[in-house]
């Protein structure tokens, strides 16, 4: 009998080796029809952190250039011009220049030039005062960009980065969906609800807590695409409400990774042509603690709580085995900076012997006045949908064994990130998904001092050398051993414990065809350009 993750891995592999198969005829028209697991707080990818935006809306935009969609693994290696024919770099690698693509029009018929280029990226670097009306109310992730000095341009068709330093990594945060270029003619409020893209699909209408609703571009710069007519998304918050529907046909594709390993069964069972794949999402579970808050500001108490950590519990409970343990990158052999097993094994509160951890995080706690008749009390804030609830309810279970008394605190998805933005928590836990699985965007976004999305307040400037070390570094093995250096740093400093890495199942109708799920993240996959229906 193999076990679940022998299964996953026979299961990624078959689906690899399917891509390889004959290729099909594919057929124009027809409305894909998929279910949204929560209302987007907007339709601002920028100006988001979240997968519930870039499913829906990423296939309004284009990029200057775009992981391949073909393509399992996102790679630098693996790039397709998107808005941009062609890229090179200057000798010392701080000029990246972009001949751009003609003859593009945005939605509402204006030309793409490279005046958009630069306001799209003057924008989220902060290189200049945005036009009025144009001020996004969130970015995210600003600190991508701290190393972008100037955009200049050479005529209407190319554009020039010109950076501070070397810095592999650019181009593939480029490649990320989470870097559509934007119009400059459009303010930046419009964009959160009526967003213009140049994509192969065309925004009509988004009502709150029923629907969105995409329709075919006639004028897409790719000839022939894409092959759909429309997308039509249903909101349904209540996942037993949604998967039901799924099974009953009224719906050609799941949310993405919505299919737990249990649910999966019941896929099967009553809908056994269903097709589904698993694979990791790149997004980790991870306990966040508002270090500016007392008593979290007392660092003994922080280490209780990552001592306090049965991570193989979590990963039995919530997904029979399947997700990952690892550090603050993801896991391989998906992930393609992953830590060495027996490396992970040393690092503080990772070791096998969970009970020895959390008796430790007891003399802590009661060192510091707490016991079981004088629990710490707490609220432990979470995103209001079930991925985030469930891992919730088991970190509050395990924080009772050492003293901590928590109560879920459950948010709404549109103040959810804005409120642990502005560290308004105590205790949360949080789902941390990666644009690109890349040492630059994972560090940079969330670890370093003053990001945005650094949500627990954590600095460390020694830290912070370290990731600008890594960032510079162009050999591949000794850029490895700087973030296995940094990794270490981030347990030892408890700056945001890690839990697992999610692995999750997306399943669809066996009529909607050319849909290619990538395997180490969840935000650049949806352009739908390719996807067509058999029927």
């Amino acid at each position: 009998m193999r076990t679940a993750s022998a299964a996953f891995a026979a299961a990624f592999l078959s689906a690899v080796a399917g891509l390889a198969g004959p290729a099909l005829a594919q057929k124009q028209g027809g409305t894909l029809r998929i279910y949204h697991r929560d209302m987007p707080a907007s339709a601002s990818i920028h100006e988001e952190a979240t997968v519930s935006t870039n499913m829906p809306f990423m296939a309004v935009f284009n990029n200057l250039v775009f992981f391949d969609p073909d393509v399992k693994i996102n790679s630098p290696d693996k790039l397709v011009g998107e808005l941009a024919t062609s890229w090179t770099w200057n000798e010392d690698n701080t000029r990246l220049t972009f001949q751009l693509r003609q003859g593009v029009k945005w939605h509402d018929g204006k030309p793409f030039t490279s005046k958009d280029v630069v306001c799209t990226w003057s924008t989220l670097a902060g290189l200049t005062a945005p036009e009025k009306g144009g001020d996004m109310r969130k970015n995210p992730r600003k600190v991508w960009y701290q190393n972008l000095k100037e955009i200049t341009t050479k005529g209407d068709y190319e554009a020039t980065f010109v950076l501070g330093r070397p810095q592999p990594s650019f181009i593939a945060m480029l490649a990320a969906g989470y870097s559509p270029v934007y119009p400059c003619h459009v303010p930046a409020r419009e964009m959160r609800t009526k967003p213009i893209g140049t994509g192969p699909f065309k925004f009509v209408e988004m009502r709150r807590n029923e629907s969105i609703r995409l329709v075919r571009n006639p004028d897409y710069w790719k000839q022939g695409r894409p092959y759909l007519d429309a997308i039509d998304w249903k909101i349904i918050e209540n996942r037993s409400t949604r998967v039901l529907a799924f099974i009953a046909g009224e719906f050609d594709l799941t949310f993405d990774s919505d299919i737990t390993f249990p649910l999966l069964k019941d896929v099967h069972s009553q809908a056994p042509k269903a097709v589904c794949e698993a694979r990791p999402t790149n997004v980790s579970n991870n306990l966040i603690v508002n270090r500016d808050a007392a008593p979290f500001n007392n660092p003994k108490i922080r280490l209780a709580m990552a001592m306090a950590l049965d991570r193989k519990t979590f990963v039995d409970i919530l997904s029979q085995g399947n997700d990952k343990i690892g550090a603050a990158m993801l896991p391989g052999p998906e992930g393609v900076w992953a830590m060495p097993a027996d490396m992970l094994a040393t690092l503080p509160g990772y070791g096998p012997d969970t009970e020895k951890n959390q008796a430790a995080a007891r003399k802590i706690m009661e060192e510091l006045g707490y016991s079981e008749a004088n629990p710490l009390k707490v609220k432990v804030a979470t995103r209001n949908i079930a991925v985030y609830r469930d891992p919730a309810v088991l970190l509050i279970d395990q924080l009772k064994k050492i003293h901590i008394a928590g109560e879920l605190d459950a948010v709404d998805t549109a103040v959810w990130f804005s409120k642990i933005a502005r560290k308004d928590y105590q205790v949360g836990l949080n789902l941390t998904g990666l644009g690109v699985d890349d040492p630059d965007v994972n560090f940079y976004e969330n670890y370093s001092c003053g990001s945005e999305r650094n949500y627990t307040g954590y600095c460390n400037k020694e830290v912070d050398a370290l990731i600008d070390a890594q960032s510079r570094e162009a050999d591949r093995e000794k850029r490895k051993k700087l973030v296995w250096e940094v990794e270490r740093k981030l347990v030892e400093d408890v700056a945001r414990p890690i839990i697992s890495h999610n692995v999750a199942n997306t399943c669809w109708q066996p009529h909607l065809k050319g849909l290619v799920l990538q395997s180490n993240s969840i935000y650049n996959g949806w352009r739908f350009e390719g996807v067509w229906l058999d029927k």
